[in-house]
């Protein structure tokens, strides 16, 4: 198995503050009907993926304020559910420079929300700007360091309840192997391709199969067309 879970922090916030940056500049550059397109998130737009990532930082009284201010999402069942209504709450309530400048406010903070660790905030703005690029056919490069950092994390925390915000595709049994990176998991069957799409599978973005090759991506492809 190689790979590494030992994370510089001034590594990591960096690895965060490029994507943010990155991310902050394709937003800005879409036009206004890319917007309202759909996203790699079921009942998701775009928007609503952007405006998510405007609340990456917030502490646990923020939290509890936005919630009194939107006393409906009390009525959110689950945390999937409360999550994607946060996001439609915020995507109503900013306008598309606003969710631009906010991330781009985030670029220099070390600030992450409540409850998880800034891994969580790495993987969060790696899997949802490409949650925005892929669908609208732009490219948003993943830079392979970070990706086997979130790709690991992920992989670590598979069976916590960190994994319960994924779509859970059936990997075990399979061999994940980095083509870009040293980085390999599982055993099985394998599938190859760069680290990126590594990690949009391991977070349940089965766009990512289009990236992957090998014998185990054709028998995961089989495994979900047969699937009801």
């Amino acid at each position: 198995m190689t790979g590494t879970t030992a994370v510089d922090p001034d590594a990591l916030w960096a690895a965060i503050d490029d994507q943010r940056s990155r991310t902050a500049q394709l937003l800005e550059d879409l036009a206004p009907d890319q917007w309202d397109h759909p996203s790699l998130c079921d009942g998701w737009t775009v928007r609503h993926v952007a405006a998510h990532l405007t609340m990456q930082r917030e502490r646990l009284h923020e939290a509890a304020g936005f919630v009194a201010r939107h006393p409906r999402m009390l009525r959110s069942r689950g945390l999937n559910a409360f999550i994607h209504d946060a996001a439609v709450v915020q995507a109503r309530a900013l306008s598309s420079e606003e969710v631009v400048e906010r991330i781009r406010a985030g670029i220099g903070s070390r600030r992450h929300n409540a409850f998880v660790t800034p891994l969580e905030t790495l993987t969060d703005i790696l899997v949802h700007s490409q949650d925005i690029a892929i669908p609208l056919g732009l490219e948003l490069d993943m830079r392979p360091k970070p990706s086997a950092v979130a790709a690991t994390r992920r992989w670590d925390t598979r069976t916590t309840w960190l994994a319960r915000v994924n779509r859970r595709l059936p990997l075990e049994g399979f061999r994940l192997v980095a083509t870009d990176t040293e980085w390999t998991r599982g055993d099985g069957p394998p599938i190859t391709g760069p680290i990126g799409a590594i990690l949009l599978l391991l977070t349940g973005r089965t766009a990512a199969l289009g990236r992957l090759d090998g014998e185990g991506t054709e028998v995961l492809r089989t495994t979900r067309t047969a699937s009801p």
